[in-house]
């Protein structure tokens, strides 16, 4: 899998809530039948956060606190849409061209 690919994952499922990296990868496997190997979701989340694509939760965190909960920011979802849309126009594009879809 394509790091783009891990990253366009993680924000899908963190778009239907904050969760913590257990909580994402599980739900990728719901969503795609496989989960994401640690190098791939924790590489993936680190390059969201650098890009303020994701950040900490809200929530309040206690000192032994062992799992970070992440959320999508504004940004995020900005390029979610972005991306998610131009994804769909390739797809149709696609479809089209094998003819499996709309004219």
């Amino acid at each position: 899998m394509h790091s783009n690919d891990a990253q366009m994952l993680v924000l899908t499922v963190l778009a239907e809530g904050p969760r913590h990296g257990y909580a994402i990868n599980t739900a990728i496997e719901e969503l795609t039948g496989g989960k994401l190997g640690p190098g791939s979701l924790y590489g993936a989340l680190s390059r969201l956060e650098a890009r303020g694509l994701i950040g900490p939760a809200d929530e309040p965190a206690g000192p032994k606190e062992r799992h970070r909960t992440m959320q999508i920011t504004d940004a995020g979802r900005d390029r979610l849409r972005t991306e998610l849309q131009q994804m769909a126009r390739i797809s149709a594009a696609g479809l089209r061209a094998l003819g499996s879809g709309p004219a």
